[in-house]
């Protein structure tokens, strides 16, 4: 686990060349270290932008880097609730790297993925809940993944879930106080009440979980594969999905022998697009891999996109993929609709389960029905336009123990079972609760929720 007594450095902004770029300092000695490197004689002005230079003074002579803006956040009141320097210099990579080797030398500590945020969990600025929707917003990509990821940054999910404690709490003390006197049985709160208000608290649970899916679904993105026989528009419907040339077009059949992949945002969705090898009896080794790669990608994907030439007879081919995607989700793109038909989509019994669209992979007709479809595929029909509060995979997972904890609490609570029997239950519950939001976290779950952000965050 990561040592919270000394100080840290670390570059806060992406990696490359850019206009600006922030070095950021974290600990006792953020001053002082920041105060070595800046050629001014006096300390810093909290929450002041000050103008000055970075100066090597390790060098026989003092050699000038950089002119920088350096700005002082004394604790509490800093994102990490330590003493805070953010030196904002030229978005140089080399200076960037300079200024962290002279931090480094003047005593800072080169800091680990996740350890400013870290400290500001452990320093009470932010529950675990929220420093997990950091690491979410930071590599959201698209609007609704960044806007539920604020959401919980800002706490929508942490004040429901202190409410809920409160109750739990409320609830436990006075089951434990009527454990004091054993002659008054349910002394402190009637056994029908307990029933009553453990069966609250569990809806409130499962109102949070409720649209869990949909919300891991807009957290975590989905892949989607594009499949078919070779030279039915495959590389071209990919090309129009994502608005842009990423696979190559050509009138061969079998061009495309790799997967190619590219994120997309669809309505709010960060989908994954496989482009796929055409499936087929494979005539070398080179078409071989291809064509196991896309049945691969089948394997992991959230849905399928089978496109069909509708300008020539369907062959075995096409029968084979529409039989080969039946057990998943998908969409038939019927390609080539500004061209004559050579059969009718009544003949497309096989896929009767499946939304079909026609569409025209060249010209782009159709496109804006494929992408209503194959949304309405990933997300089962559901709204997007209201964010889900819990999207979180260790959220669900905990809120799920929390409400089978309940669960178990009001049948107990029901069936007239001894007060411990019922306290044992609600605990279980609350101990999820503070695994959650990090009360009781153990260190390995929280070294690898922090390995996961990014270095300078």
């Amino acid at each position: 686990m990561f040592t919270p007594d000394d100080t840290i450095v670390a570059v806060a902004t992406p990696p490359g060349r850019g206009g600006l770029g922030v070095v950021r300092l974290s600990g006792p000695g953020a001053s002082t270290i920041a105060g070595a490197l800046l050629d001014r004689s006096e300390p810093l002005r909290p929450r002041h932008a000050t103008l000055a230079r970075i100066v090597d003074q390790t060098a026989v002579v003092s050699i000038a880097v950089d002119q920088v803006v350096a700005t002082s956040f004394p604790r509490p009141g800093s994102y990490t609730g330590d003493d805070v320097v953010e030196i904002c210099a030229h978005g140089s990579p080399v200076l960037l790297s300079r200024i962290v080797t002279l931090a480094r030398a003047a005593g800072a500590r080169l800091a680990e993925p996740g350890e400013f945020t870290l400290r500001a969990y452990l320093n009470g600025r932010l529950d675990l809940v929220q420093a997990e929707a950091v690491a979410d917003l930071v590599e959201a990509v698209t609007p609704l993944q960044a806007r539920v990821a604020f959401d919980q940054l800002e706490g929508t999910v942490t004040v429901r879930i202190r409410e809920l404690d409160r109750q739990l709490f409320d609830l436990i003390a006075r089951l434990e106080a009527s454990l004091d006197f054993p002659a008054e049985g349910y002394h402190f709160v009637e056994a029908g009440e307990v029933v009553v208000v453990v069966g609250a608290i569990r809806g409130q649970v499962e109102a949070l979980l409720d649209g869990a899916a949909r919300g891991r679904l807009i957290r975590e993105g989905c892949q989607v594969v594009i499949l078919g026989k070779p030279n039915v528009g495959k590389s071209t419907l990919f090309n129009q999905l994502l608005g842009v040339v990423r696979a190559i077009v050509t009138p061969v059949a079998g061009t495309t022998r790799d997967l190619v992949t590219e994120v997309t945002d669809l309505d709010g969705l960060a989908v994954t697009l496989v482009d796929s090898a055409g499936i087929r009896p494979a005539r070398d080794p080179v078409e071989e891999e291809g064509v196991w790669r896309a049945r691969q990608a089948l394997g992991v994907a959230s849905a399928a996109v089978v496109v069909l030439d509708r300008t020539g007879p369907l062959a075995p081919e096409d029968w084979a993929v529409l039989e080969e995607t039946a057990p998943v989700r998908r969409v038939v793109a019927v390609n080539k609709m500004d061209e004559p038909a050579s059969w009718a989509l009544e003949s497309l019994g096989l896929a009767a389960g499946a939304a079909i669209v026609e569409v025209s992979a060249r010209t782009g007709e159709g496109f804006e029905g494929l992408r209503e479809t194959l949304r309405d595929v990933l997300t089962d029909g559901e709204s997007l336009t209201d964010t889900p509060p819990v999207a979180n995979s260790r959220h669900i997972g905990l809120l799920e123990r929390v409400a089978e904890a309940l669960g178990a609490a009001e049948e107990a609570a029901a069936t007239g079972a001894a007060e411990e029997f019922v306290l044992a239950d609600l605990q279980r519950g609350r101990s999820a609760l503070d695994e959650l939001t990090g009360k009781r976290t153990p260190d390995d779950v929280l070294q690898h929720i922090f390995e996961q952000f990014c270095i300078g965050k």
